[in-house]
């Protein structure tokens, strides 16, 4: 087997990728038995009009779960269907999805997945999302990325390529969907990294907002050394919870008697 670059992978991939989720499938409904259908418009115009299909939420965090579901299941089935080695990442953990084995080259890629609703004005959509994506966690796989944190994986540096699949849509109230317009963009996430955090009461980093800067990989720094230096410095709040998982990580990681190690990036002694 030929091996694929993953960022050329997921670029061709995602091209072919439909959001056909038209709703949420209710049971009881109001129609004679049976229910025939010609073609699936005819049979989602049924269900519909049979009181079976159900709008999809519009709450932003919801709504983004529900694409986020259906665009990693996806990309796991064409993973599968050629051949190569894709796994599922943990609910809240890092990343989304791995892929390793000889199809991608060797050795691990991590795949996040994020997903966020264009800005509107009076005018229409914008070309602004409507907040921050969130990048990663700041204080915990990410400020120590030597260390291999509940949740993930592997140690944030065991990574040979961090990619970020973005889905951006226009949310449409009137429609069972919910989802118009979603255009799949991918980066790595250095690229489309701001200096501003995309929360104000969690640890997160945040990107860029302009859409056209997120296609075109327009962040605010010029290199990956200078993004990772600006980030790991930051201060970020550690709370009691991660404070306890930090010194239990580095409880595991201490020397032989005799052997002085170097402190891990972030600490000082």
């Amino acid at each position: 087997m030929a091996s694929r670059d993953p960022d050329d992978w997921l670029r061709g991939t995602c091209a072919t990728y439909e959001f056909d989720l038209r709703g949420v499938f209710r049971g009881r409904g109001e129609h004679a038995w049976p229910l025939t259908a010609s073609d699936e418009t005819d049979l989602e115009q049924k269900l519909a009009a049979g009181g079976h299909l159900l709008p999809l939420p519009k709450e932003s965090a919801a709504l983004a779960n529900v694409i986020e579901v259906s665009l990693a299941d996806f990309l796991l089935d064409r993973a599968a269907a050629e051949g190569l080695t894709a796994a599922r990442g943990t609910e809240r953990g890092y990343p989304d999805i791995e892929l390793s084995g000889p199809g991608f080259g060797g050795g691990y890629h991590a795949v996040d997945i994020k997903v966020a609703r264009r800005g509107v004005t009076k005018k229409g959509p914008s070309n602004y999302t409507q907040s921050r994506i969130t990048l990663y966690t700041g204080n915990t796989y990410f400020r120590y990325p030597q260390l291999h944190w509940p949740g993930t994986f592997r140690p944030f540096n065991d990574y040979a390529s961090h990619l970020d699949v973005i889905a951006i849509y226009t949310l449409d109230p009137d429609s069972a969907a919910r989802v118009q317009d979603l255009e799949l963009i991918v980066q790595e996430p250095w690229r489309i990294a701001s200096k501003q955090r995309s929360s104000t009461t969690r640890e997160y980093l945040g990107a860029v907002q302009s859409i056209d800067d997120l296609r075109a990989g327009r962040g605010e720094f010029a290199t990956p050394e200078e993004f990772y230096k600006y980030w790991r410095r930051f201060k970020f709040k550690i709370g009691p919870a991660v404070q306890k998982q930090l010194d239990k990580l580095l409880a595991g990681q201490q020397a032989p008697p005799g052997v002085v190690e170097e402190p891990p990036e972030g600490l000082s002694t």
